[in-house]
């Protein structure tokens, strides 16, 4: 059997390809969903990984918690219902909306909780003392300036899994195998990173 170098080169091309595919496969969690023309696909934050969250940012009563893709909107409804905040969840798909909003009735916690419809990039965060994310590294970056432009000094930013390129998190903790980021908002920070 006669190999052309063309053969050659295919072979390769095809293993690296295969390959690429397969570790794209793995790099999503299981039970993701892609959600057509989104940035992210949906993948629900297990309880005791969004508790580790709302832990790190030290979320308090008087806080105003948002979520910045919030899905199902667990991580709004515990923030209200174990930590006593006022907490906000944005995400663009409908059907996540009415079932963050049958999970905050299940909860008791509507007169606390508040959640729309809309894309995350465009969302009014001026009010939040603590912005919680589980987002993709590029959305996170993507969305580090505004962030830094609209939260107040001393906003708590925590992250699940995903971090903020170079802006190194104030703190972190581990949580299931998960690395949990926390940012502070300050205007040194706003001055090195606040520019994309």
């Amino acid at each position: 059997m006669r190999i052309t170098s063309a053969r050659l080169l295919r072979q390769p091309v095809l293993s690296l390809l295969a390959v690429a595919l397969l570790m794209g496969a793995l790099a999503l969690p299981l039970g993701a969903q892609w959600e057509s023309g989104k940035d992210v696909p949906y993948v629900p934050t297990p309880p005791d990984v969004v508790e580790a969250m709302l832990k790190l940012a030290e979320v308090k009563a008087g806080d105003f918690v948002i979520d910045l893709g919030c899905g199902d909107g667990r991580i709004v409804v515990m923030a209200a219902e174990k930590f006593g905040a006022r907490a906000r969840g944005v995400d663009f798909n409908p059907t996540r909306i009415k079932e963050a909003e049958e999970n905050a009735s299940k909860a008791g916690v509507t007169e606390r909780v508040k959640f729309v419809q809309g894309d995350f990039f465009e969302a009014d965060i001026h009010d939040a003392s603590v912005v919680t994310l589980y987002l993709l590294p590029d959305v996170n970056l993507k969305l580090r300036p505004k962030l830094l432009k609209d939260l107040k000094n001393g906003s708590r930013i925590v992250s699940n899994s995903f971090d903020m390129g170079d802006w190194e998190p104030d703190k972190a903790a581990d949580q299931d195998g998960r690395t949990l980021r926390l940012w502070i908002v300050t205007e040194k920070a706003r001055d090195a990173y606040g520019k994309q």
